[in-house]
Order: C-alpha cells, then sequence, then structure tokens
C-alpha cells in the first residue's frame, strides 16, 4: 500500500500538527473499539476487513487483514469476509431496485 500513497504518513502527521486533540480522540477511539469485550480481537478483525471492503478504504483494508491473520483469524476467514462484503455491497443495489421498480408503477405507457 504504501507504494501507491508514497505521501500520506506526512500528511498524516500534518493533520496531527493541525488538530492534535481530534487527532487523539480517533487515535484513543480506534484502540478502544478494538479491546476484546463482548467480541474478541479477532471477531472485531474480521468484521473490520468485511466493513473495510465495503467501504473501499484500501489502508483499512491492508490493516485489518494483517491485522486478523495477526490475531489467529486463518486465509479462509478473511476471505469469506471479503465475500460477505460482497454479498452486502451487491444486496444494497438489490434491494433499491424495489425503488426503481415502485417509480415504474403508474408509468407504464
Amino acid at each position: 500500500m504504501a507504494e501507491h500513497y508514497h505521501d500520506d504518513p506526512k500528511n498524516l502527521r500534518k493533520l496531527r500538527q493541525l488538530k492534535p486533540e481530534l487527532f487523539a480522540s480517533f487515535i484513543d477511539f480506534d484502540r478502544k473499539v478494538f479491546e476484546a469485550g463482548a467480541l474478541d480481537l479477532k471477531t472485531k478483525e474480521i468484521i473490520a476487513v468485511a466493513a473495510a471492503h465495503v467501504t473501499r478504504c484500501p489502508y483499512c483494508i491492508d490493516a485489518h487483514t494483517k491485522r486478523a491473520q495477526k490475531a489467529g483469524a486463518s486465509e479462509a476467514e478473511i476471505a469469506e469476509a471479503a465475500f460477505v462484503a460482497m454479498a452486502l455491497a451487491a444486496g444494497a443495489p438489490f434491494a433499491h431496485a424495489a425503488i426503481a421498480m415502485g417509480a415504474l408503477e403508474g408509468k407504464k405507457e
């Protein structure tokens, strides 16, 4: 990832310098979210892998895939999370097709 986004560490430093309190708050929140709780770290990271695919964040895909593997997720679990994301990403347009079909009602010529 870094080879594609070579200026990002510098840009994040700038973001941190401009808004240190907000930057620190985000980092603290992120750390807290990934603490073990009702869900263990492995489960949270697998969820994050799927969410990262849906949000299409290359950084998150890279980081959470590595973190999921480190937390004990297998390659098959990570692949399945990506397929869950694919299903959900396709599910939204499928569900919203009902809006299009509804729009067609009464407009038949």
